[in-house]
């Protein structure tokens, strides 16, 4: 396989995973300044939970690919990326606490969110993300991931634009969603990497890419969804 041979696995990785535009309830109402404070609390101590766990998980993924150097490198590289975006975090979990209409209830009592107790039908996005780093093929995983994050970028590229229109947040609050929501040449060409590397060895099993972006996509519609329904 050549370099195009791997952008076209990627590519209709992405077109075949993309998520109905319309699904996602919870994105617009912070993008029109009508997401309330607690569900933006919710929103970043979810992100929490997730941030934490998706970070043990690539770090297992990239022992996994060890074989594979540039599997892993990828799969490090996600892993710092996680590292970066928990400092980030605290930053809008303090900008969202000082919200002036926020209730004690909302702001979780003021404590940074240490009492708030996460939603099962947010927390199932990460669950498949660890059994996929025990499990799975690192190389399907790394397509499956990459279409995923597709979306997510989108998602945080307007959530960042409402906050600072809406809610008065200033560069450092929103440098969570900054982080991941542009797109880097650097990032793309380690995704590349990876995937012409397993794609040489024979590795990449395309029915089992289909299942992972299936329920990644499907975990992560079902995560927007339990923040608005508080389940």
């Amino acid at each position: 396989m050549g370099p195009t041979d791997a952008r076209d696995l990627l590519e209709r990785a992405r077109a075949g995973f993309a998520p109905d535009p319309g699904a996602n309830r919870t994105v617009p109402l912070v993008e029109r300044g009508e997401a309330g404070p607690g569900l933006l609390l919710a929103l970043a101590l979810e992100e929490r939970a997730v941030v934490a766990a998706d970070r043990r998980a690539f770090l297992r993924l990239a022992e996994r690919a060890a074989g594979m150097p540039r599997c892993a490198a990828y799969y490090a590289e996600l892993a710092r990326g996680e590292e970066m975006a928990a400092e980030r975090l605290d930053h809008f979990v303090r900008a969202v606490e000082q919200l002036t209409d926020s209730p004690r209830e909302a702001r979780g009592g003021g404590d940074g969110g240490q009492g708030y107790e996460p939603r099962p039908g947010c927390q199932a996005y990460p669950a498949f993300v660890a059994w996929l780093a025990l499990n799975a093929a690192p190389a399907g995983t790394v397509l499956a991931l990459a279409a995923n994050f597709s979306a997510w970028g989108g998602y945080c590229g307007r959530i960042a634009k409402g906050l600072r229109e809406h809610y008065g947040m200033d560069d450092t609050a929103c440098g969570f969603f900054d982080l991941f929501a542009g797109p880097s040449p650097e990032h793309e060409g380690t995704v590349l990497a990876a995937v012409q590397e397993w794609s040489d060895a024979g590795r990449i099993d395309e029915a089992a890419v289909r299942t992972h972006g299936r329920l990644l996509r499907s975990y992560e519609a079902g995560f927007w969804d339990a923040l608005l329904d508080g389940r």
